[in-house]
């Protein structure tokens, strides 16, 4: 079953900001998408004590959360390919305020997970913010995409060191934190001009839910696999659903005249290697970040390795590397051009191991460590913002969104895969008296032959021709 639209084209380049406007209206929808994905978490223990939420609870929240990015993903992109960036930007932001404000206003279970649901709309800012400005402001798409990725990544470490700090007086005081962001989001969507003129088409709705089958059966299994057991009957049970979902979608888009996604896209070179990239090299970093906290959290005396910091010392060291994907990121278009595509993207996995290599060698004072932690940080914000560039250059107009969006999905995946395998490394490696210093030695030495994968799949990037 399928629902026809048909959009009336219209000269969308009739109207345009400065540059210098655009990207700053384009950063502030950013700056919302970083601080959302930022200050939950630290949140979530004081909120389970003052409205009784039970582990189990958070981590049904946490499920929620992550099946809503991975639903919302490829039905943001394809709407605003067929029906307008700016129209289904706007929507987004919309959901986003929305879900931050219910929380705010009248926390309680039922409000937070609604509006972790709402807010899994942030996924839609970046493809769309990206559609747009390939066609607003093609020439400096690259350097736009960097400045994107910055706000994003230094926004997550905002967020989390605000909110931490407010729920040490309240525990629902930092709920806020989202929704004056949220105001000048809105403000900035209004500014924001629409990108390529419309296709129209038809909404493949068999296909979507096929593909939300997939991605749900696999994402919750990799969420609350550690929880259910990795050889249980639930997680076996909610993979095979996953596979057999994704196996039908793909079945049902290659013959489709009216896809949700063009399956060709899936194996065309440019965008495999980016995806490919982007999935190792989100495994490596993403994935290692909790297990990273834990590191910081850990005593010396008692555990045999750690740097004994409390929730606010952790939260600053996040913020720190944040500071230094910043600082790359911003750099990556200047990188591309000097050094070339595929030395870009192989430096960032190269930079990756090298933090990992580092951290092997010397993890015992806080120096060492945080100059490992300094490196990881450049290397993140290296590859995220040069992936999320290069991903949409070999596709057209029309499918700017849907390659983006793949690149996230990379993205999302690559994390929580990494998370999965992390947890199993520490749960494999610990003894009774719990997790050793052997245990993140192993943990780091996966985590770089990964990135060094992700850099090896950098050299193999050729822009190539054009899919069409």
């Amino acid at each position: 079953m399928m629902r026809t639209i048909s959009v009336v084209g219209e000269d969308l380049r009739a109207r345009r900001l400065p540059v210098g406007a655009l990207l700053g209206s384009m950063a502030t929808v950013e700056l919302l998408s970083g601080v959302t994905q930022g200050y939950l978490t630290p949140l979530l223990p004081s909120l389970g004590d003052s409205l009784q939420i039970t582990a189990s609870g958070q981590t049904r929240i946490y499920l929620l959360s992550q099946l809503a990015f991975a639903i919302w993903t490829p039905l943001l992109a394809k709407l605003g390919d067929s029906f307008g960036y700016r129209r289904f930007l706007r929507l987004s932001i919309a959901l986003v305020a929305a879900g931050s404000l219910i929380m705010a206003i009248s926390p309680s279970v039922l409000t937070i997970s609604v509006g972790v649901v709402l807010q899994g709309a942030v996924v839609g800012f970046m493809p769309l913010l990206i559609g747009i400005l390939r066609h607003q402001a093609p020439a400096s798409r690259r350097t736009g995409v960097g400045l994107l990725v910055g706000v994003l990544t230094a926004a997550v470490g905002i967020g989390g060191v605000v909110s931490g700090s407010l729920s040490e007086r309240s525990a629902t005081l930092g709920l806020w934190v989202a929704v004056p962001v949220a105001v000048l989001a809105v403000i900035a969507g209004f500014l924001i001009p629409d990108g390529a003129p419309r296709s129209g088409g038809r909404i493949p709705i068999l296909s979507f839910a096929l593909l939300s089958l997939g991605l749900a059966g696999v994402v919750a299994a990799l969420s609350l696999g550690a929880d259910w057991g990795w050889t249980s009957g639930e997680t076996i049970g909610s993979m095979s659903l996953g596979v057999v979902g994704l196996a039908a979608w793909i079945g049902v888009d290659s013959v489709s005249k009216c896809p949700m996604v063009d399956v060709r896209m899936l194996v065309h070179p440019p965008v495999a290697v980016v995806s490919g990239v982007t999935f190792c090299l989100a495994f490596s970093t993403i994935g290692f970040f909790g297990a990273n906290a834990v590191f910081l959290g850990s005593s010396p005396d008692d555990s045999g390795f750690g740097l004994s910091y409390g929730p606010r010392s952790i939260a600053l060291v996040a913020l720190a590397l944040n500071v230094f994907a910043l600082a790359s990121s911003l750099s990556t278009a200047t990188m591309l051009r000097r050094l070339g595509e595929r030395q870009t993207l192989a430096l960032s996995g190269v930079l990756i191991a090298a933090s990992f290599g580092s951290v092997l060698l010397w993890h015992s004072t806080a120096p060492q460590y945080l100059a490992a932690i300094a490196l990881l940080g450049i290397g993140f914000g290296g590859y995220q913002a040069s992936t999320r560039a290069l991903c949409v250059e070999s596709v057209p107009d029309r499918e700017t969104a849907m390659a983006a969006g793949i690149n996230e999905l990379a993205l999302s995946m690559g994390a929580a895969i990494g998370a999965a395998t992390v947890g199993a490394i520490l749960s494999a490696t610990s003894t009774s008296a719990g997790v050793t210093l052997q245990s993140y030695v192993w943990l780091w030495c996966v985590c770089a032959a990964v990135a060094l994968v992700g850099a090896g799949l950098g050299l193999c990037y050729r822009k190539g021709a054009d899919l069409s």
